[in-house]
């Protein structure tokens, strides 16, 4: 198998589409077998041992859900068209299945933890682990196609991979400056603005909804924001309401920097761009309300 035929099975994941929903599911257990791989693991993952770090994966860089289903992409990822999941027991699950009855076809969570032992393929898990520059490429190439930059390294830390060098998503150049021009080269919350030799220094423009769930590199889609408070919008620890108003996530606590960095702006407004029409957008608004931020939010200071 070439290397060229397994980095396109692998960027043709089926990935559940429903509107601007997101689904990581199978990124996800993706990520995290590659991890095992590189590490010299067996390239079959027994389901009951995985459950927990997988749940605790969709937990952590999903969006909150009150229940959430690793069993589902565990399963699921065998029925690929070009099969790099298989699961060599699945006949076993498959006969508790039909005699369930049920219409999905989704396998019972007792028995994938009875016989779910599922993996990549050994002609896949091969090539991974003999050329890890081919796993790399499709461990950058997921990131990519599912996730900000900003989740990368925490995602990368939490599987167990380290790449040789992190590969920078090419973007259309003028988002970042008409954004931070937008915005007076100040952030949006805090009104960090530090400049060397007159460029802007750890100020960034930050997607309300990701680029990667279609959201579009326009000033209204836009915050100028510091290196800490992009970092925590797009994880979800705080967002804008429909006002324009901080929302700071009721799961996010801390000490040190907690009330400084963040309950400090609670409930208060942005600092404005310079023009009405640079506003942020609603629609873009109430994504990453639904889709990244950890509501609910905590009660009015």
């Amino acid at each position: 198998m070439t290397r060229e035929e397994i980095i396109q099975k692998f960027q043709n994941l089926n990935i559940w589409k429903s509107k601007d929903q997101r689904a990581v599911h199978k990124p996800l257990l993706v990520l995290y077998a590659i991890g095992k791989l590189l590490r010299g693991e067996n390239r079959l993952i027994s389901y009951a041992d995985a459950e927990d770090d997988l749940r605790n994966l969709l937990k952590e860089f999903g969006p909150l859900k009150p229940n959430h289903r690793p069993q589902y992409p565990f399963w699921r990822l065998r029925n690929e068209k070009d099969r790099i999941w298989e699961i060599p027991d699945a006949h076993k699950i498959q006969e508790y299945i039909r005699k369930d009855g049920t219409s999905t076809g989704d396998a019972r969570i007792d028995e994938l933890r009875r016989y779910g032992v599922g993996g990549f393929p050994e002609p896949i898990a091969y090539q991974l682990q003999q050329q890890p520059q081919i796993a790399f490429e499709v461990v950058q190439n997921v990131l990519n196609a599912h996730f900000p930059f900003s989740y990368h390294s925490d995602i990368l830390q939490t599987v167990g991979i380290v790449l040789p060098i992190l590969q920078f998503q090419s973007r259309i150049p003028d988002f970042r400056e008409n954004v931070l021009r937008a915005y007076n080269y100040s952030c949006a919350v805090c009104g960090f603005d530090v400049k060397l030799r007159n460029q802007p220094v750890a100020l960034e423009a930050s997607h309300i909804k990701w680029h990667q769930a279609g959201g579009p590199d326009t000033e209204v889609n836009g915050l100028a924001l510091c290196s800490l408070h992009h970092k925590l919008f797009d994880r979800g620890v705080f967002t804008l309401s429909v006002k324009l108003e901080i929302l700071v996530s009721e799961y996010a606590y801390g000490s040190v920097g907690f009330d400084e960095w963040l309950m400090k702006f609670h409930n208060q407004k942005i600092n404005f761009p310079q023009r009405q029409a640079y506003h942020p957008h609603e629609d873009f608004i109430h994504w990453h309300l639904k889709e990244v931020f950890k509501w609910p939010e905590r009660e009015k200071i």
